[in-house]
């Protein structure tokens, strides 16, 4: 049986999980991370990359996606080897990403699931889907290489 544990009872940040600091770390919160898999949620702001006047272009969904992803394999590494253990980012390759909006206005909430689909060594191909609400946003499909 895997191991499941709620957020509120990991005791990582985001910054133990993430390389990400500052205007590039898009997710807000973690909300459930297991092995294998991971379910995140943020909210757009005028500060991520790709904003504009409107809202936020819906290719930010890819990073939101790559993110979640090594939200799930970023406490796996942790779990295994500890906090202080390397940080280092994943090569990441766009497989494929299905977007179903054309703008992602300021104050959305979206929450991101991602699934390890094939685990491999230190390559991984991720399944993400991502959600504001009940409506689908995006899929995404990553494949993931930790350098």
């Amino acid at each position: 049986m895997e191991e499941s544990i709620p957020a509120l009872s990991c005791t990582y940040t985001l910054e133990d999980l993430l390389p990400h600091r500052d205007a590039m770390l898009l997710v807000g919160e973690i909300l459930e991370v297991e092995i294998g898999q991971a379910v995140t949620a943020s909210e757009v702001v005028r500060t991520w990359p790709l904003a504009g006047p409107d809202g936020v272009s819906p290719l930010i969904l890819v990073e939101l996606a790559a993110q979640t992803a090594g939200v799930c394999n970023g406490w796996e590494r942790v779990r295994e080897q500890g906090p202080d253990s390397d940080k280092s980012g994943w090569l990441v390759g766009v497989k494929r990403a299905d977007f179903y909006v054309e703008n992602l206005p300021f104050g959305l909430r979206i929450t991101a699931r991602a699934t390890n689909t094939m685990a491999f060594d230190k390559l991984r191909e991720v399944t993400s889907q991502l959600y504001h609400g009940d409506h689908l946003l995006a899929e995404v499909v990553l494949q993931v290489y930790q350098v």
